[in-house]
């Protein structure tokens, strides 16, 4: 605890020095790609940090995706994974130490868009965009696009996907129905516990609640800044942000979580686990917590080999998180910023490129069975991807049970979600910094346990608020209070 601790203030300061001296070196790349590189016959070499657990074919992937856009676009692409719990921290070091890099995955939640665009990690990309990266604007859905921007500009692009986020409890089919479980009214975490303490009671082999670190309960608030404890309610009517660990509906959300812990119905090492992936291959669980799309039990069930469905355990909310959820953005230090825009453009629109960086290569991790429907082979398990982070999913092929009329359901999906009321607030931290990193260090010392049900929260609750408050918690929730009300005015929320 205590080098997690050390190991992410020592990234932010690096972080904060290294940003006042990225854009010195940004340029360096356009000399580079000239004088005959960035061609078929000379590419250029782009790499990629991108999140998830590392794939054994990943280079063998990429070997072929350097085949196609080298003569499409003349560069070469190496993809760097990092595995899901460990995204955040060592992408602040990475960058933090001027590694080389030119296309980085980053979200509001996994290497914060917001706050890195701010810091300077980022390039800003409009002028990029209007003249190697036409297509994206012609592709995306616009509210992706004018959702995402900070202060104006463009740091990054947004995967084309589903725009509101909706979380939903997942189900091992296969698990549910050989002790007769049933899903249907399932909704709250209290809801859960029958369900729970069947498996438990007869399944002694099976984890009943999937989950890792990343795990957060939910609760009808809209985070500003993704997983630390400042969030407006969803109902708001006087825009206040409050401190989470202090609503009624994480107290009472984390009560339960301790309690199906205590039970035995969360995994003991829960809240230092990077990823459940390996407890997804096994399929030795019974029901976990996700974000969903359109036909996503569909892509689930395909992706793990087993039949995964889902009932809804919130509404469909367009928030900062979900527009920002997915994005690319480049590296201030990229050396060949422009052949980066050029390979995220094709990314957006090529359906070639994009299925084969989702799905593998055609005759070793999947197989065509029409023009634009795919089934997986043994092999897709040496290379199964998370589609949302990869860019423009509506290019994507279909599943073996996807309807013709896949994507348009996507498009009614996004058009019936309901804004967050704080939808495109992005709080600047500049004024308050130092406290912001201390609180994310307090974050680190408790956040994970508390979540995932570890500790007693009558115990450690108390403790956590009081740390955040000394850490300077409260005048950081006073700075975006501030923001936040200029904010209203200026847009008469």
């Amino acid at each position: 605890m205590k080098k997690g601790k050390k190991r992410v203030s020592l990234a932010i300061s690096m972080l904060a020095a290294f940003s006042l001296v990225l854009s010195a070196c940004g340029g360096g790349g356009n000399e580079a790609a000239s004088g005959g590189e960035g061609t078929a016959e000379k590419p250029v070499d782009l790499i990629w940090y991108t999140i998830g657990t590392p794939q054994k074919d990943v280079d063998k992937v990429m070997t072929e995706v350097s085949k196609y856009t080298a003569e499409k676009i003349g560069a070469n692409v190496t993809m760097k994974m990092i595995d899901w719990g460990d995204y955040q921290q060592k992408m602040q070091v990475l960058v933090a130490s001027g590694e080389p890099m030119d296309i980085i995955f980053t979200s509001s939640g996994g290497f914060d868009y917001v706050q890195n665009a701010r810091k300077g990690a980022f390039m800003e990309l409009d002028s990029l965009i209007d003249e190697y990266g036409k297509g994206i604007k012609d592709t995306i859905n616009p509210a992706f696009l004018e959702g995402s921007k900070v202060d104006g500009h463009n740091y990054a692009i947004p995967a084309n996907k589903e725009l509101p986020q909706q979380e939903v409890w997942r189900f091992n089919k296969n698990v549910a129905d050989e002790y007769g479980i049933k899903t249907e009214g399932v909704r709250t975490l209290d809801s859960l516990e029958p369900l729970l303490k069947t498996i438990k009671d007869k399944a002694p082999g099976i984890t009943p609640f999937a989950m890792d670190k990343n795990y957060v309960p939910y609760v009808p608030y809209d985070y500003v800044i993704q997983n630390l404890p400042m969030a407006v309610k969803l109902d708001t009517t006087d825009y206040k942000i409050v401190n989470i660990l202090e609503t009624p509906e994480m107290k009472e959300a984390l009560t339960t979580m301790n309690k199906y812990y205590k039970a035995g119905y969360v995994a003991p090492e829960a809240a230092t686990t990077g990823s459940t992936t390996d407890l997804m291959t096994s399929g030795k669980w019974l029901l976990d917590r996700a974000q969903t799309q359109p036909l996503a039990d569909n892509s689930w069930s395909a992706s793990y080999g087993y039949p995964v469905v889902s009932t809804p355990a919130s509404d469909a909310i367009i928030t900062n998180n979900s527009v920002q959820g997915s994005m690319m953005a480049i590296s201030a230090n990229s050396e060949y910023p422009e052949k980066a825009m050029e390979f995220l453009n094709l990314l957006n629109t090529d359906p070639v490129l994009r299925n084969m960086v989702d799905s593998g290569i055609e005759g070793t991790h999947y197989n065509k069975t029409a023009d634009n429907r795919v089934e997986n082979l043994p092999e897709a398990k040496n290379y199964d991807m998370p589609s949302y982070s990869l860019g423009n999913n509506m290019l994507l092929y279909l599943n073996p049970n996807d309807p013709e009329n896949k994507w348009d359901e996507f498009e009614t999906f996004n058009e019936a979600g309901v804004d967050s009321p704080i939808l495109s607030f992005n709080f600047d931290p500049k004024n308050v910094s130092s406290e912001l990193a201390a609180v994310q260090n307090v974050k680190e010392q408790f956040w994970s346990s508390l979540m995932t049900g570890t500790v007693d929260p009558e115990t450690y609750l108390p403790q956590a608020i009081e740390k955040f408050n000394q850490a300077g918690l409260e005048k950081v929730m006073a700075e975006a209070q501030t923001q936040l009300d200029a904010w209203k005015a200026e847009n008469n929320k």
